[in-house]
């Protein structure tokens, strides 16, 4: 039995980091707000490990304290090790960057995510849980706001003059519209799980995120956590991966001994619970917004993660949007239009770590052999791994890389509709 139609300024799907982080900074503008999530929290998500300019949108929000109670693993730095098992000099950020942000956190997000989620609450945002959004409403081609299912079977109808998509990788809106376009080359699939007990590096070392190659480009993140633990999973080619079985366990198992670091730290401890999959990690919508709507985090795109950038392009996109949709609703403007420069600056951000991410899969490319070419551009290339890609020009970057990589040129598509043309 459908309810009566409920009136919002602002309805977001989804309550993972980037809806809640959405929700709350328009809370805090006096906006009213819904958040509808079709899961009970708390909740499993991988993707734990931060960038250091995490920090800046956490600030903003007013959770940094609760980030110190929590005691998350720090992580000073990022490393990269050969597939013979030779690990580089750490990328630490602290060497690059004077402020409390050079000292960045690897998160469980089955608790990150909830208190980013309370966080949202607290400010005032009406969140409901196991609400799962089934449809869009319209006005002609304006979207006006949604239909949504309780866990017990009822049918809730929302309006509200803009709706946000923040449902990750389900990317609602780009399903029902067939509009997520997939990155041309960077077509990986992933293989995870957790370890009870591996070994950890010392010092400062011990909560580096670690990157360790498998042949044809692939590779291993190694990401150690609270309670003794460590997220690590294998992302490679689905041809690599899947050739002689399907067998999640028995993949993974194979490709521990390709890697004598991997092998060394992970045979140390013991793996429990499941394993997990995912797969065609790289796509961005044909457009950012359709009146009515924005998309944000990986309901808009998302990139390989071998530099960590999902979480942050959610906070970070989630910030964005909360100040775009602001200023909309204030002009009481709600068409795409509105949202053109959300669009270009996302994308350009987007861009330059997408360069990155072309380069570290070139079989002709390391970092070492750019570093020795280029000294002079391992600060900018710090900057790059630690988030700071707003507004900045990575021209020399990208040119220096180019030397070892064939890079892409940048997508058309992505921004608003009329900017797009």
């Amino acid at each position: 039995m459908s309810k009566p139609t409920e009136t919002y300024d602002v309805i977001v799907i989804g309550g993972g980091p980037a809806g809640a982080t959405a929700a709350a900074l328009l809370a805090e503008k006096g906006r009213r707000v819904v958040v509808l999530e079709k899961e009970k929290f708390p909740r499993y998500h991988v993707g734990e490990s931060l960038m250091p300019f995490c920090y800046f949108t956490l600030e903003r929000l007013g959770v940094l304290d609760q980030m110190e109670e929590h005691s998350f693993v720090k992580k000073h730095s990022v490393q990269f090790v050969t597939k013979g098992g030779r690990i580089s000099a750490p990328f630490y950020f602290f060497q690059h960057l004077d402020h409390p942000a050079a000292t960045t956190w690897q998160v469980e997000r089955v608790v990150f995510d909830e208190m980013l989620l309370r966080n949202a609450e607290s400010k005032g945002v009406d969140v409901r849980e196991e609400m799962l959004v089934e449809n869009f409403t319209y006005d002609g081609e304006t979207i006006t706001g949604v239909i949504a299912k309780g866990k017990n079977g009822e049918e809730y109808r929302l309006q509200a003059a803009m709706t946000l998509d923040c449902t990750g990788r389900d990317a609602l809106f780009l399903r029902k519209k067939s509009t997520r376009i997939r990155d041309p080359k960077l077509k990986k699939i992933s293989i995870w799980t957790l370890f009870k007990g591996a070994k950890r590096d010392e010092g400062l070392d011990e909560g580096a995120t670690t990157v360790a190659y498998l042949d044809g480009r692939g590779w291993f993140w190694n990401i150690p956590l609270r309670d003794n633990i460590v997220s690590s999973g294998i992302v490679a080619e689905r041809d690599y991966l899947y050739r002689g079985t399907r067998d999640l366990k028995k993949i993974y198992e194979r490709e521990l001994q390709e890697n004598s670091w991997i092998r060394e730290h992970l045979t140390q401890g013991e793996q429990f619970g499941e394993f997990w999959v995912a797969g065609e990690f790289s796509y961005r919508a044909e457009h950012c917004a359709a009146d009515g709507l924005l998309l944000v985090g990986d309901a808009f795109a998302f990139l390989d993660p071998v530099f960590s950038s999902g979480v942050f392009l959610a906070l970070k996109s989630g910030e964005m949007a909360a100040d775009a949709v602001d200023a909309a609703l204030a002009k009481n403007s709600h068409s795409a239009a509105e949202f053109e420069d959300y669009g270009e600056k996302l994308c350009e951000m987007i861009e330059v770590m997408r360069k990155l991410v072309y380069a570290f899969y070139d079989e002709d490319f390391s970092f070492g052999k750019l570093i020795r070419k280029y000294e002079n551009i391992r600060p900018m290339l710090t900057d790059c791994l630690i988030g700071d890609v707003d507004g900045k020009d990575y021209t020399p970057l990208a040119d220096a890389m180019s030397d070892f990589a064939d890079l892409p040129e940048p997508l058309q598509h992505g921004r608003a509709p009329e900017a797009a043309q």
